[in-house]
């Protein structure tokens, strides 16, 4: 279908941070090769994950453009997110992702001051003017904004609005909103735990953070069920749900960054203030990740 350009497994890239808080490009170059390795579908850059909103916009252009000459080279995908409390930032970031030849940019909608639909579409349409790509939106509870299939039905005629990238549990309305257009939208899971779940309800793919660290097991995932080996599908599931539970309890987050760091891809700390891992905790991750063999089991499965 026309709007149908994003698919499978793709991971919410971490952001590869220096210890000034500028981008690590060897790390992230080394990083992102891994996971194509592994069978990723492509990247979505500067979300929540990757900590978009409080990463410097020059940063983030350099992430880009690193992301686009290891994407192209593979035949990968990328998608930049481009949201940021003004919109000028946004804007300019938008128009650097159209300059790069990303194939979409994304955007919660605009937040803290609590916008009506009406300012909302004003701030999706000069994104999209500015990229010429496809906008894929980005609903998630940390915007603030509650993004109904309704909404999401109205705004469909804003230039280049292919779909949503769905960070919800709520996934009655995300199936009302794949059954829009003719089922011609491009919806993205976005919670990690429940993968299966999104895909189950017509979900075309997914973006996560865990994907980072367990790209293999979330690809087989996806390939079981399009095969229809529901079974084998859930069985990855409840395997990758028994390290995100892990997770929950240190930070995300700050979690995946030690994770990749235990793996050999030093992506730094989360940006200041963000939670650092005590060395208590790191230990007791560490621990735990032992106990399940993360490596033998979730990584080189």
């Amino acid at each position: 279908m026309a709007n149908i350009h994003f698919t499978g497994i793709i991971p919410a890239l971490v952001t590869p941070l220096k210890a000034d808080e500028t981008i690590h490009e060897e790390t992230a170059r080394r990083l992102m090769n891994w996971q194509m390795d592994q069978g990723v579908d492509g990247f979505y850059l500067c979300g929540g994950t990757g900590e978009g909103p409080v990463v410097q916009p020059g940063e983030r252009m350099k992430l880009a453009e690193i992301a686009r000459e290891e994407t192209a080279a593979r035949g990968k995908k990328l998608i930049v997110h481009v949201g940021c409390v003004d919109l000028k930032s946004a804007i300019e970031l938008a128009e650097h992702a159209g300059k790069i030849e990303a194939d979409g940019i994304s955007s919660v909608p605009p937040f803290f001051f609590h916008y009506g639909e009406e300012e909302i579409r004003q701030y999706y349409t000069a994104l999209a003017e500015a990229a010429r790509v496809p906008v894929i939106m980005y609903a998630s509870p940390l915007s603030g904004v509650n993004i109904t299939w309704d909404m999401v039905e109205r705004l469909l005629d804003v230039p280049y609005m292919a779909g949503v990238k769905w960070t919800s549990y709520d996934y009655y309305t995300m199936r009302r909103i794949k059954e829009l257009n003719g089922g011609d939208i491009n919806v993205l899971n976005g919670p990690d735990e429940l993968l299966l779940c999104g895909l189950a309800m017509g979900a075309d793919g997914g973006v996560g953070a865990t994907y980072n660290i367990m790209p293999r097991l979330y690809c087989r995932l996806y390939e079981a069920f399009r095969a229809g080996q529901m079974e084998e599908a859930q069985k990855l599931q409840y395997k990758a749900n028994r390290v995100i539970q892990i997770l929950i309890r240190y930070g995300v987050v700050p979690s995946v960054k030690e994770i990749l760091k235990r793996m050999g891809y030093d992506c730094g700390y989360c940006v200041y203030p963000a939670k650092r891992l005590e060395l208590e905790e790191d230990q007791k991750l560490n621990k735990e990740l032992d106990e399940l063999r993360f490596e033998e089991e979730y990584v080189n499965l």
